[in-house]
Order: C-alpha cells, then structure tokens, then sequence
C-alpha cells in the first residue's frame, strides 16, 4: 500500500496478541502495526489516528477507525458488533479480510478492497475514489451517493445498489439486485450479467457493453441511455420513457413508449406506443426476426 506522507524514517511500533477494550484505547496513535489483536467491548478504539497497519485483527467493537489516514487491514475480521468501522476517513486498504459489521464505511476517500467477503449493509456511502477488485458482497444499500468508482471481478446479492452513484466503470461483475443504478451518472458496464427489478431508472449516461441483462420494467425515465451488444432476458415494458440508443442481440418481451432515439433486436414481442411522450419523429426501431 502506497501510505501517502509517510515517514521513511519512523519505525512502526510492532503490537502483538494484545486486547482492547474500553473508549478510546489507541486514540490518537500514528505508526503502529498491529498483529493478532482483539477490539473487544468499546467505542472508537483507533480515532484520530494516522499510519496504522493491522494484520490478521478481530474488530468487534463499534466506531474503530474514525478520522484516521493511511489504513492497511490485511487478513482480518469485523464481527457484527462493530458497526460503523471506517468513517470520515481517507486512502484506505482493507485485503483478504470477511466483514459482516454494517456500515462499514461512510464519508470516506481513496478506498481499496481486495479479496473481500462482505456481509453487511448500508456501506460506502458518500464515499469518493473507490477501487474493488475480487470481491464478494451481500447486502443493500452498497455505494449511495459515492463517485469516482471502479470496479472488477464483483458479485453482489443485494438491492438498491449504486444508486446516485457518478463516473464509475464496473467490469466483468454478476449482481442480483433490484433497483440497481437508480439516479446515477457517467456509469459504464462492461462484460457483466445484471439480475434484477427496476434497473437504472432516472439514470443518465447509463451505458452497458456486452452485458446480460434480466427482469421486469429495466431501464425507464434513462436519459441518454446506451447498449451495445447486449441480450435482454424476460424484460418487459423496458425503456418507458428514456431517450436511449440500444442493440439489444435478443428478444425483447415487451417495449413501452420510449421517448426517442434507436432501438435494434432480434424481437420485440410486444411493442406498445400509446403515450404522447413518444416522439415518434425521432424514434426509430429494427427488428432481425
């Protein structure tokens, strides 16, 4: 981990196979590493603190790392008692460790997850500058209101994920998540499959490339909504009142009053424009079959 303004010339205080408990045991450290140790009972364990590193830990006490710069968390757990682990603050790594404490993260910057198990809900809200990478997720609410995200290698069974999410890519992800991507903007899918009730409504600048997409109602009141090269699985009255250019390599169940732009399928099974939203003019729809 890339510790920014770090002191070459300090020497990190080497802790081991020591318990916390209580308020505040380690507030305001700088320059520790922590190894096998236990956060017991107690409230904002490490606040404040700066260059804190910590390997193969147990957390379960609530408000561990509040304020605090330059975190590397590697091979740890956070137990369902430690809620509200990492918040208010900045360049964050956390590696092959399983969380199941809620609101992990909240108002926080320059986040790095690798080779997670996370179970928990309502996290990375707010946050800005997140990289995810091989990781697992379980829970709602994942990334509200966060921006400047990428993500890779991701599965997710969860709703209402990535809402108010902006200038985020995700690559080859697999999630299962009603009311994914609802208000975002400058989002782009790449090679993913997407699961779910509702998706990406009153988004703009939603694009999705090479993606499998499945369930009722996806995608309405988009603006400047793109696919390329995508197959739409049981999807009915998709596109209700977007403005969108789609290739879409599958059937299509039903199509509803889409306000303009280009549609291209293989079918369209049923098509309903009965909306004077609909601008007709400027609508324009193939079908292969």
């Amino acid at each position: 981990m890339n510790m920014k303004n770090l002191d070459i010339n300090k020497n990190f205080e080497f802790i081991q196979n020591n318990t916390f408990e209580g308020e505040r045991p380690l507030f305001k450290s700088s320059y520790i590493d922590l190894y096998k140790c236990k956060f017991t009972q107690g409230e904002s364990a490490v606040k404040e603190s700066n260059y804190i590193k910590s390997h193969s830990c147990d957390f379960s006490s609530k408000y561990l790392f509040w304020h605090c710069d330059n975190l590397l968390i590697e091979e740890s757990y956070f137990a369902e008692g430690g809620r509200a682990s990492i918040w208010y603050s900045s360049n964050i790594s956390l590696e092959d460790s399983k969380i199941d404490s809620p609101k992990i993260f909240r108002d926080a910057k320059d986040i790095s997850i690798i080779n997670c198990e996370l179970n928990t809900n309502e996290t990375l809200w707010d946050c800005e500058n997140v990289k995810i990478t091989n990781t697992n997720f379980i829970g709602d609410y994942i990334l509200f209101h966060s921006k400047n995200i990428e993500v890779e290698n991701f599965k997710l069974d969860g709703n209402y994920s990535f809402q108010h999410t902006k200038n985020a890519t995700f690559r080859n992800i697999e999630i299962k998540s009603k009311d994914a991507f609802w208000n975002s903007e400058d989002v782009t899918v790449y090679d993913s499959v997407i699961n779910g009730e509702y998706l990406g409504w009153y988004s703009k600048n939603l694009k999705f490339v090479n993606c499998k997409i499945a369930g009722t109602q996806p995608l309405c009141y988009a603006e400047n909504l793109v696919l390329e090269n995508c197959e739409m699985i049981d999807t009915d009255l998709a596109f209700e009142y977007s403005t969108l250019d789609a290739q879409i390599t599958t059937s299509i169940d039903s199509v509803k009053n889409p306000i303009s732009g280009n549609i291209t399928a293989l079918e369209i099974k049923e098509l309903i424009l009965d909306d004077e939203k609909t601008d007709l003019d400027n609508l324009k729809i193939i079908t292969k079959k």
